[in-house]
């Protein structure tokens, strides 16, 4: 028997195949869990993950301990369970997992875009789960990878500091324990709505998609996207639309970073403005646009981070027109209600709370 934390890695896409080889070759004890068995059919048959990195960093062998899609085999030894999904799939993450949950577990959502612990938490509460499990999130995912094949994968990165909350925040430091000895630069995250609403994604991607619709479907999207995509107009929607975001975090009392300040901090690219800034990020140079507007750039951060920032916004009284706009924008392109399918404050289980009572949650799980 090990006493090492033991990881249920649920997700086999390009972030859930690198963390779980590199948990593995930590020495943790992990279990890999992917819906569909031929996704991870490979990954089964050889018993692991082949995994690449950049230099001086994690490659080798990862040997798994189970590969499965039973989730209730999935769950039964984990102490620590990383769901690294698209965040559409997390209330069906939820729906599925309620059943097995057991008293001491973590679930940490990798990321939770906006609301993503809330929404997690609300579906098990629906499912009559009563197991004393912590949900947490990620403000973003810790590595920067890409799926290299059926049982491989790489890392470019691993981010030197991710910010994790609790719902509720009081039970933070458990995660933060229990996370520490397979990833320090986990830090406090202060609140789900801290994590939530410093989501850059939520800015950056659907508008930036849209606004550059006609380029992405003329040329396939060979062009460069934060370079070429980001002139002098659409960094001026981009601004509007932060703007909106951190006043929706300033009416529920959180002074959220902003665009200019976030490029700062991660990249040390400045400017007088948004344009600016964002052509002084040497690292956009040579990203290309997405190949398609099916993408998850409009398809998961319209529903899962722009459209709960705009709900707050229109709760607490703040004008988000901006995001408003793209939102029905790309209702329109993609022939479909993504206020319907997105992230409502009543799928957050906090459609009729005050400000005073929404933080009350968050901080102490006390409605």
């Amino acid at each position: 028997m090990t006493d090492k934390t033991r990881y249920t890695v649920i997700g086999a896409g390009h972030g859930g195949k690198a963390m779980a080889a590199h948990l593995a070759l930590m020495g943790f004890p992990v279990t890999l869990y992917n819906r569909t068995p031929e996704n991870v059919a490979a990954i089964k048959a050889r018993g692991g993950i082949e995994l690449t990195s950049y230099e001086g960093g994690p490659h080798g062998f990862g040997r798994l301990e189970r590969v499965t899609s039973d989730m209730g085999e999935a769950l039964e030894r984990a102490d620590v369970i990383m769901v690294v999904v698209p965040s559409t799939a997390h209330a069906d993450i939820a729906r599925k997992a309620a059943p097995h949950l057991r008293d001491g577990q973590i679930v940490v959502l990798n990321p939770g875009r906006t609301g993503g612990a809330l929404e997690f938490r609300e579906v098990l509460k629906r499912e009559g789960c009563e197991a004393d499990v912590i949900v947490a999130e990620a403000e973003t995912l810790i590595y920067a990878s890409r799926s290299e094949g059926p049982a491989e994968a790489r890392i470019f990165r691993i981010k030197e500091a991710v910010g994790v909350a609790a719902l509720p925040a009081r039970r933070t430091r458990e995660v933060l324990a229990a996370l520490h000895s397979a990833y320090p630069q986990f830090i406090d995250g202060e609140s789900v709505l801290h994590t939530g609403l410093n989501n850059m994604g939520a800015i950056f991607h659907p508008a930036l998609t849209i606004l550059n619709a006609g380029r992405i479907e003329s040329t396939g999207g060979d062009f460069q996207f934060y370079i070429d995509g980001v002139t002098p107009s659409v960094a001026c929607v981009l601004e509007a639309l932060d703007r909106e975001r951190v006043t929706v975090a300033s009416a529920l009392g959180i002074r959220a970073r902003t665009a200019l300040e976030w490029l700062r901090i991660a990249y040390d690219a400045t400017g007088n403005d948004l344009h600016e800034a964002i052509h002084n990020q040497r690292g956009y140079y040579g990203i290309k646009a997405p190949r398609t507007l099916n993408h998850r750039y409009i398809t998961e951060d319209v529903p899962m981070s722009m459209v709960p920032i705009a709900a707050f916004g229109q709760r607490y009284g703040v004008r988000v027109r901006g995001m408003e706009s793209i939102i029905r924008l790309a209702c329109i392109i993609h022939q479909t209600d993504y206020w319907r399918k997105g992230r409502t404050l009543d799928k957050l289980g906090i459609e009729h709370l005050s400000v005073y009572e929404v933080m009350r949650y968050v901080m102490e799980g006390e409605v």
